[in-house]
């Protein structure tokens, strides 16, 4: 959206290996500092002194945190305000996966939180919230790119308070409600035939396509799934099948269909593509 605020300085983490040829890489938005000829600074620790030092010779009008994956500390916390976008209507989903645990979860919706940055993780007061439906069909990349566009207007919204002295209203988070997104591992990319099938399509979507699910091969190698739904069969647990030139993996109660998949070492391809060259 339009917005005469600008940023005046870029603080982003290092460069690091990227993708499956682990090629170094910089983060998307230095990346786009660098395009936008905004000054960037990517520090090993924000937390160092001559960091707090650059961001004082910036003179910001405000301070934002978005998706910095890195703990903030003291001094920093105290010298500015920080504000903080999370993906979520806290207190739920506070943590490092909200978008992704609130599709695996089957929520109806999520949104958007604008918050004062403390000592806890994403514990501090709320000043804004918006709420987003979760669609059905949504994946984490349609879901995601929408509360991108959500947190920006928040934001611009939050800006525009402070830069007329009209302080947010800030309301502390009901701990009662906390709920905690945790950051995803191995574990939760695999899919456990002993899980209904359409908690395994939840996570398929959730994944989707930036970790990717997978499911473990009787040969001890794992297929990815990039597309999936809910097929009315039953077929073995825990296998692949082939039903009416459909892939279909057996789960608890009935089959999940596999529309688009990846072997080991291969590249995404459809269901009748990956049939044509294996057997099920």
């Amino acid at each position: 959206m339009a917005s005469d605020h600008r940023p005046v300085l870029v603080l982003s983490r290092p460069d690091r290996p990227r993708g499956r040829g682990r090629r170094v890489a910089a983060p998307p938005v230095a990346e786009r500092a660098n395009a936008l000829g905004i000054p960037l600074e990517q520090p090993e620790s924000v937390n160092e002194p001559q960091v707090t030092e650059r961001i004082v010779q910036a003179r910001p009008e405000a301070v934002v945190v978005c998706a910095f994956g890195a703990l903030i500390k003291e001094p920093l916390l105290s010298k500015y305000e920080l504000l903080n976008v999370h993906p979520s209507l806290l207190p739920r989903w506070r943590g490092a996966a909200p978008v992704e645990r609130a599709i695996m979860t089957g929520d109806e919706h999520t949104g958007v939180s604008i918050m004062r940055l403390t000592a806890g993780l994403d514990s501090g007061p709320v000043c804004l919230t918006s709420d987003e439906p979760i669609d059905p069909q949504d994946t984490y990349g349609s879901l995601a790119t929408r509360l991108q566009m959500l947190g920006g207007e928040l934001l611009v919204r939050t800006l525009d308070l402070l830069a007329t002295g009209e302080s947010p209203a800030f309301v502390e988070q009901d701990e009662a409600q906390v709920t905690y997104a945790e950051k995803i591992g191995p574990e939760d990319r695999l899919l456990d035939p002993a899980r209904p099938a359409s908690e395994l399509e939840r996570v398929v979507r959730a994944l989707h396509p930036h970790i990717g699910a997978r499911i473990a091969l009787a040969d001890g190698t794992l297929l990815g799934v990039h597309r999936a739904r809910d097929a009315a069969e039953r077929t073995p647990v825990g296998t692949l099948s082939t039903v009416a030139g459909r892939l279909l993996y057996g789960a608890c109660d009935r089959a999940l269909e596999l529309l688009e998949v990846q072997p080991p070492g291969g590249r995404p391809m459809d269901a009748a593509a990956y049939l044509r060259g294996h057997a099920c």
